[in-house]
């Protein structure tokens, strides 16, 4: 065969422009003849360098163009595989098939699981299915660099490693041993493996048979020693070509090899560390695989028009010297540093970090053909630009994708998950029948009517689990909610029988494909189809599909409540790439798709450690002194591929750095690169003049208004309603919770799944001793029958019962004791929840009477029962807390269902502990106490009504401003805090109150 003497190997510098360089190059050479181009081949890293490329030819070509064959090697970190021009023919006859990826996942995580229950261990599924993707990692890796299982049983390395690391090991070396003799029983091999062999095989095959056109391999930077003889082999070809991406061809010799990689020493064996978190290191180690000096590179003979000037290059070069070089920044030259064209922002937080790189795009976009790429390696912050740059209908789709857990269809089927599998519990099972997917179409609104129903129905404490808990909602005896639950009944049978087979396929003796099966209907059902539309749904739709073809391989022993975090581990690894049709001239990349990329404007985000670069994660299967035995790279080797992606984008004409001094975790810390370029080039790396002015200008109003202390003022016919007594309470302390409550007609709503609160706690009490009190006649032990009753309703959650049981049945069993021995004193009970009424001060007074008893001579006692502290003497005698009185008052002026008379017992009966005794219950009383601020009990009433009629004649009947928190330390409720913007005036200097007359 023909075979040349020198390699044909080009660099293509960072500041280069390289897709616009390697076509323009390629142009210069093979287009004179029409089909020259179309004749070859280009093989380029991955399909994203392929879409570069191409467009590189289409914005160079003048009269049209056929373009060369474009093939990719494919990235594994895209989850790529070979391109076909590589893979096809009689190359691959005698390689066997890859095993499918999913395939593989899935296997491994069965045998995890499998032999560590074998060894006493029980893993989770979802910790089965991490530990599995990382063994598969490891694997791929030892692949790639062709290390074999031999010299992993090789390595006598235990002795000096810890106790875990040993069990590691020898654990990885079962999996492993066990999984080579399943693919050989497959008749299958891994990916890595297959690879490997195709690059031989095309090796071998052109060195018999030389391709007769062009063969280009563009952009390749992967090290492994496979593609470096595959990259050797077309740099030796006739009509061969290696292009290299931002080879440093500026740095010394004598630099350039203290990058490493070091042989071992002849003495003790042991080799030097090699840089490998030096953004050359990886390069370097691919020369050397490739048997090629760095002097035998040709410069490529064009460049593109985007690039940056040369001198650039040659400061990024000097800023990342390895360490012991960088003293000599002191005495470099200003063009060895200088970074003309490179600005920096610095943010205050990752919100206005968003905002400013949105800011910056839009103004690039000013520029006519102005091309703009924003580059992070963090998802979060790119969805946060792209939802920035939507202010101006601008569309940048985010090309390094979202998660599939975070799209709507993701969320969508991981909240229906989460709902079947834990009970539909109130909070999951709401979000999901919310969720824009269900129902989607006409029947959108009257869904929505119905949940809306449902979701006042079930507030408060959590049911018990299942749709039987939701059931038992609908038997509640609750006459506030007989209506809501009459109208919404057929709606939820119709809904239970939906959600009936995915609840019995979840019970029991699961059966894997029966649920799969349950839920992929379950969701196409809630959804009408809308769950598998647009590319999200589409790959949710495939990877169901996969699973139920492969549930034989699916976990060996998984708990319903296991279930949804199972499939967020697939999910959150699973891409959503959108499809092309985003603005022109912007794109969002990932560290991975921004590789050859080129554009004019440049902005690299979110430059912090544990960003730019990623932090480092350590290999769980192998200890770093094993990796180095094995000659596995270090797993530092990323920072340097991250150094790597940074050197090449700031190849663009003009680049922005940008960062947030702060993140949702706390102070961030800057990173490593950016430092590095900070101390180089010291205040000659200038800062954007303006833009964080414009980010903080941009949503600021044009005048601040600060509102003061709310105070309406409705109107004389607004103010007549009825007063309760507990309602006094709140008109005194909080005039506007009680205009809010009683003019507005706003009610508070329970917190959905709340834990049972004070009120929740106090109405159970008060239904409980009442029917004690109807329907017993105070029978100690049907007390006991009725709490226990209530405790084991299938309405009430589980937990709830066991923290509540104990002093539940404590209190109301002293209640059950004060009482018979009252009664045994000649104080007898005579009326419970009583509902009463009197004309005071000229406006109806009504009010219910826990219990009102009759007293040994004759007069009347009022009792209020307390789940929680009674109200302070204090409070009552400054006119705060007139329950008690203002109920005598009715006794003596009004009535209760008939009866009346002089109220001379004021107390408050407490369910809980009263100090530091240990037994729950007491009684407190106003009227009998050694408080100072005891009142007279023949002057309880008269004090009462003395207070109210100066509320009423103030705020009913005269025209009082309603002012909000007017005594805020005898208004402890929130009920009505953000109606009222509490926090934009509480505690400020005075304002000027009002909110005006009320209309």
């Amino acid at each position: 065969m023909n075979k040349r003497s020198q390699p044909a190997i080009y660099n293509i510098a960072a500041h280069g422009g390289f897709a616009d360089a390697l076509a323009q190059g390629l142009i210069d050479r093979f287009a004179k003849d029409p089909l020259g181009l179309a004749r070859g081949l280009i093989i380029l890293p991955n399909n994203r360098a392929r879409r570069a490329v191409h467009d590189a030819f289409v914005r160079l070509s003048e009269d049209g163009l056929l373009l060369p064959q474009m093939a990719v090697i494919g990235d594994l970190e895209l989850d790529e595989s070979i391109g076909v021009a590589l893979d096809r023919g009689e190359l691959a006859l005698d390689i066997p098939p890859s095993i499918d990826p999913l395939d593989r996942l899935l296997m491994l995580a069965r045998l995890i699981e499998r032999e560590s229950a074998a060894k006493g261990v029980a893993l989770l599924s979802k910790e089965a299915l991490r530990l599995a993707r990382e063994f598969a990692r490891t694997l791929d890796q030892l692949t790639v660099e062709e290390i074999g299982l031999t010299q992993l049983f090789n390595i006598d390395v235990e002795p000096e490693l810890s106790g875990h690391w040993q069990t590691s090991l020898a654990f990885f070396r079962v999996i492993a041993e066990k999984w080579q003799a399943k693919l050989v029983e497959l008749g299958v091999v891994d990916e890595a493996a297959r690879r490997n062999a195709l690059f031989d095989q095309s090796v071998m095959a052109w060195k018999y048979t030389p391709p007769k056109n062009f063969v280009v391999a563009a952009g390749i930077t992967t090290s492994a020693p496979a593609i470096a003889r595959f990259l050797r082999a077309i740099a030796f070809l006739p009509n061969g070509m290696v292009v290299l991406p931002d080879l440093d061809m500026v740095m010394a010799d004598e630099e350039w090899d203290m990058l490493g990689p070091f042989a071992p020493d002849a003495e003790n064996g042991q080799a030097k560390r090699a840089q490998e978190t030096h953004p050359q290191y990886h390069m370097k180690l691919l020369l050397e695989r490739m048997s090629i000096a760095r002097a035998e590179i040709i410069r490529w003979p064009r460049t593109g028009t985007s690039g940056a000037a040369s001198k650039r290059s040659r400061a990024l070069s000097n800023a990342f010297a390895i360490p012991k070089l960088t003293s000599r920044w002191q005495s470099l030259d200003a063009d060895e540093r200088s970074l003309a064209g490179v600005q920096l922002v610095e943010a205050r937080n990752s919100a206005e970090e968003a905002q400013i790189v949105a800011l910056l795009a839009r103004e690039a976009l000013e520029m006519p053909e102005r091309r703009v790429a924003i580059i992070t390696p963090d998802r979060a912050l790119a969805r946060r630009i792209s939802a920035h740059l939507e202010r101006w209908m601008i569309t940048a789709d985010d090309t390094g994708g979202q998660p599939l857990s975070k799209k709507p269809e993701g969320i969508f089927f991981l909240a229906l998950l989460s709902a079947a599998t834990d009970g539909f519990p109130p909070a999951e099972f709401l979000a999901l029948l919310k969720h824009p997917l269900v129902r989607a179409g006409d029947q959108r609104l009257e869904w929505l009517r119905q949940v809306r129903k449902l979701d006042l129905l079930m507030r408060g404490p959590r049911p018990a689990p299942g749709l039987s808990g939701i059931d038992s909602l609908f038997q509640s005896e609750d006459r506030r909610t007989k209506k809501l639950r009459d109208d919404l009944l057929p709606w939820w049978q119709d809904v239970r029988a939906v959600f009936e087979p995915a609840a019995k396929a979840l019970s029991g003796s699961m059966d894997w494909s029966e649920m799969l099966t349950e839920i992929r209907q379950l969701g196409d059902s809630l959804s009408n189809g809308q769950l598998w539309v647009g590319p999200a749904g589409r790959l949710l739709a495939d990877f169901l599909s996969d699973m139920e073809d492969r549930a034989a391989f699916g976990p060996i022993k998984i708990q319903p409540r296991e279930i949804t975090s199972y499939f967020e581990t697939f999910l959150a690894d699973m891409p959503v790439r959108p499809p092309y049709g985003g603005h022109p001239r912007i794109a969002l990349y990932g560290l991975l798709e921004a590789r050859l990329q080129q554009a004019d404007l440049v902005i690299c985000s979110g430059l912090n450690e544990g960003g730019w670069p990623q932090a480092v994660t350590p290999d769980p299967w192998l200890a770093p002194m094993v990796r180095k035995s094995l000659g596995l790279s270090a797993q530092e080797r990323q920072i340097g591929l991250s150094a790597h992606d940074l050197v090449g984008a700031m190849g663009a004409h003009d680049v922005i750095l940008t960062r947030a001094q702060r993140d949702s975790s706390g102070p961030a810390i800057a990173s490593r690169f950016l430092l590095r370029l900070k101390a180089m080039c010291g205040d000659n790396l200038k800062e954007h003049p303006v833009v964080q002015d414009w980010a903080r200008r941009i949503d600021k109003p044009l005048e601040t208004v600060r509102i003061g202390q709310p105070a309406p003022n409705p109107r004389a016919e607004q103010r007549l309603v009825k007063l309760s007594v507990t309602n006094v309470d709140r008109l005194i302390a909080d005039p506007f919770a009680f205009y809010a409550a009683k003019i507005m007609g706003l009610g508070t709503l329970d917190m959905i799944d709340a834990e049972p609160s004070p009120a929740w706690r106090g109405s159970i009490i008060h239904d409980i001793l009442d029917k004690w009190a109807k329907e017993d006649d105070y029978d100690p032990d049907a007390l006991r029958r009725r709490a226990l009753a209530f405790l084991n309703e299938r309405s009430s959650h589980p937990l709830m019962r066991t923290l509540w049981a104990p002093r539940l049945i404590e209190g109301l069993m002293w209640v059950a004791d004060m009482v018979a021995e009252q009664r045994a004193e000649g104080r007898l009970p005579i009326k419970s929840e009583q509902k009463g009424s009197a004309t005071i001060a000229g406006i109806d007074l009504f009010g219910i009477a826990d219990r009102i008893d009759q007293m040994p001579d004759g007069s009347l006692g009022i009792v209020d029962y307390k789940t929680g502290g009674p109200p302070s003497n204090k409070s009552v005698k400054e006119g705060f807390s007139l329950q008690l009185g203002l109920l005598g008052a009715i006794a003596e002026k009004g009535d209760f269902g008939g009866l009346s008379g002089k109220a001379t017992g004021f107390e408050y009966w407490s369910l809980a502990k009263q100090g530091g005794k240990d037994s729950f219950g007491y009684i407190a009383s106003p009227t009998n106490s050694r408080s100072r601020d005891k009142i007279e009990t023949d002057q309880m009433v008269d004090h009462a009504v003395v207070e109210y009629t100066k509320a009423v004649t103030n705020y009913i009947l005269g025209t009082e401003p309603m002012t909000a928190k007017l005594h805020p330390e005898y208004a402890p409720y929130a009920d009505y805090d953000q109606l009222m913007r509490l926090e934009e005036w509480y505690g400020r200097s005075p304002e000027p109150k009002g909110d005006g007359d009320h209309e």
